[in-house]
C-alpha cells in the first residue's frame, strides 16, 4: 500500500503524515501540498496538490492507493467543489479508499454553519465515490487557546459565548493517532466516527490554563453578539462569525458527546489532566 495525505504543509496533514512515516512496517507515504517547496523536512516526496488543479492533482496521485484528505480552508462556497476535484482526481488516479478530515459543529443557525454543511456535503460526496472510505469529525482544536495566552494574560479572562456549555475539545497529535488508522485499517471502513476528547466547560479550561501557566485568569459569559462583534474587530467579518458560530455550538451543546476515539484508536483520547500536565512538564 501506498498512502497520501493532502495539506502536509499544514499542522493536521503534516502530523498525520509523521504519524504514518513512524508506522513500523515502513509503508511508502506521500504528501501532497499546495507549494511543495514550503515543506522540506519530511523526509518523503511531497507533491504538488493545489485543490484547485484537477489535473495536477491527478497527477500527483498517480500510484496512491489510499489518501487521507484534509479538509480545505477556502470559504464553504468554494470548498465544496475543491473536495470535489480532489475525489474525482483520487478516482481517476486509481485510488482505492479515501478518508476525510470532517468536523462536528452545529448544522443550522450559527456563523458556522455554512462550513459545517460544506463539510458534510463533503461526506456525502465521498460516500457516493464508489471508492472505500472512512470520515472522521474532528472535535474543537484546544492548541488555539494555548497560543493564545499571552493575550488572554493581557485581558486577565477568557471571555466567549460558550457559557456553561460543554466541549468535546481534542488536539493535533490525538488526531493524527486517529485518522493514520483509519487510513491503514480497513475494517473501519464505511463508517464516521466522531474524534473529540471529554467535554468541559470554559471554567474547567480557565482552570486548567490557570494551573499550567501560573495564571489567575476567568471567565466571563458574553453574548453571542458581543462576541462575534469582539472577534470580528480582532479577525475580519469573515472569520470573526465563524469563531462566534462555534462558540455559539458550545453554548448549544452541540460539542458535548462521548465521541469514538477509543473505538478508533484501541485506547482513549488523552486526559486533560494529562495533556495540561505534559504542557507544564
Amino acid at each position: 500500500m501506498t498512502y497520501a495525505v493532502t495539506a502536509v504543509s499544514g499542522h493536521l496533514g503534516r502530523a498525520i503524515a509523521k504519524k504514518l512515516i513512524a508506522l513500523p512496517d515502513g509503508t511508502p507515504v506521500i504528501g501532497l501540498a499546495r507549494r511543495p517547496s514550503k515543506v522540506t523536512d519530511l523526509g518523503i516526496e511531497v507533491r504538488p496538490g493545489d485543490y484547485d488543479q484537477p489535473e495536477q492533482l491527478q497527477t500527483s496521485l498517480a500510484g496512491v492507493d489510499a489518501l487521507l484528505i484534509v479538509s480545505g480552508m477556502a470559504a464553504p462556497e468554494d470548498r465544496i467543489q475543491q473536495h470535489r476535484n480532489v475525489i474525482n482526481a483520487a478516482r481517476a488516479a486509481g485510488v482505492q479508499k479515501l478518508v476525510y478530515t470532517s468536523i462536528i459543529g452545529p448544522e443550522e443557525g450559527t456563523g458556522f454553519s455554512p462550513v459545517v454543511q460544506s463539510n458534510r456535503q463533503t461526506e456525502e460526496d465521498i460516500k457516493a465515490s464508489g471508492l472505500d472510505w472512512a470520515i472522521g469529525r474532528n472535535g474543537i482544536y484546544i492548541e488555539p487557546d494555548i497560543e493564545y495566552i499571552d493575550s488572554y494574560k493581557a485581558r486577565g479572562e477568557i471571555a466567549n459565548s460558550a457559557g456553561n456549555g460543554k466541549c468535546g475539545y481534542t488536539t493535533r497529535s490525538e488526531l493524527a493517532h486517529a485518522y493514520a488508522t483509519l487510513l491503514t485499517r480497513d475494517d473501519l471502513n464505511g463508517r464516521t466516527f466522531d474524534l473529540n476528547g471529554t467535554s468541559i466547560t470554559q471554567s474547567e479550561l480557565v482552570a486548567y490554563m490557570n494551573q499550567t501557566f501560573g495564571t489567575d485568569l476567568n471567565y466571563r459569559e458574553m453574548t453571542p453578539e458581543a462576541f462575534v462583534a469582539d472577534r470580528s474587530a480582532e479577525l475580519g467579518d469573515f472569520l470573526g462569525p465563524i469563531i462566534g458560530g462555534i462558540y455559539e455550538g458550545i453554548r448549544q451543546g452541540v460539542y458535548d458527546r462521548p465521541g469514538d476515539f477509543e473505538t478508533v484508536v484501541g485506547r482513549p483520547h488523552q486526559s486533560w489532566e494529562d495533556y495540561f500536565t505534559s504542557l507544564g512538564a
